[in-house]
């Protein structure tokens, strides 16, 4: 898993098997959670569709405050977040970043 950005008690994530994927996405994982849909993720959220910014929620065990809160740290932080994952995908090692 590419850790990506913490978001209070939220990482956000990639998978290396994403890269294949069609639309880039986000998986969303509740630190010490262990009720969840696939590992701990909590939440998958597409970023972008043809190139093109695009926030939409896939699917989520999240509250509407939880979801409000990571689609706008996503929104500020989207740039950044493609080029950590461009990096992710291509082997690099990165930092991962904290955000409030």
């Amino acid at each position: 898993m590419g850790k990506l950005m913490i978001l209070l008690y939220f990482i956000l994530s990639v998978f290396p098997a994403d890269a294949t994927e069609n639309r880039r996405h986000i998986h969303v994982v509740r630190r010490g959670s262990k009720k969840s849909h696939r590992g701990d993720t909590v939440a998958k959220i597409w970023i972008e569709e043809n190139g093109q910014k695009k926030i939409e929620i896939a699917w989520s065990e999240l509250t509407a405050d939880e979801e409000t809160l990571i689609v706008e740290a996503i929104d500020k932080h989207w740039d950044e977040l493609n080029r950590l994952i461009d990096d992710v995908f291509a082997g690099k090692k990165i930092t991962i970043k904290r955000i409030k």
